[in-house]
């Protein structure tokens, strides 16, 4: 083989690996898909834009408190405020009493038991203090393994079998 055909398949190869190249790199090379199409921006109108924009405004009045609010459509008369529903003094004082009235019965639901558990806590102390007081007093028997001891076995047996308790 001679040097020129070596360089001529060198070159050969080489073309080939470059065209691989572009068409996985897809970016300098022609590709298949169409390109994206850019979509187009939607257009409002200058009356919706304005309709936006006032309610935009009357929204941000209304969180900032202000009272004077911004008509949608300038060309409409804004309608009346509806006024708000009061009760009636009357009503008020018998909501008040009713209410009163439902919660002095719970207060006075929780207090009975209360003053039960008050009572009887000393009177149990008391019992406690009177049953401690009664075995101090008491003398110590003495203990049975002893007594089995003493007494002999049958004897011990014949006395608790005959013996009433």
């Amino acid at each position: 083989m001679s040097i020129a055909n070596l360089i001529s398949e060198i070159d050969a190869e080489i073309a080939q690996l470059e065209q691989a190249r572009t068409l996985l790199a897809g970016s300098q090379g022609r590709t298949t898909t169409a390109p994206a199409k850019k979509l187009a921006k939607r257009k409002l109108s200058v009356a919706s834009r304005e309709r936006i924009a006032a309610a935009q405004r009357k929204r941000w009045a209304a969180t900032k408190g202000a009272v004077k609010a911004v008509a949608a459509n300038p060309e409409k008369r804004a309608a009346a405020p509806v006024k708000k529903r009061r009760l009636s003094a009357a009503a008020r004082k018998r909501i008040a009493a009713a209410q009163k009235k439902r919660w002095a019965a719970i207060k006075a639901a929780k207090k009975v038991p209360a003053k039960k558990v008050v009572k009887k806590a000393p009177a149990k102390k008391a019992a406690a203090a009177k049953k401690a007081a009664v075995k101090k007093a008491a003398p110590k028997k003495a203990p049975v393994a002893r007594v089995k001891e003493a007494v002999p076995d049958k004897a011990a047996v014949a006395s608790t079998e005959t013996a009433p308790s």
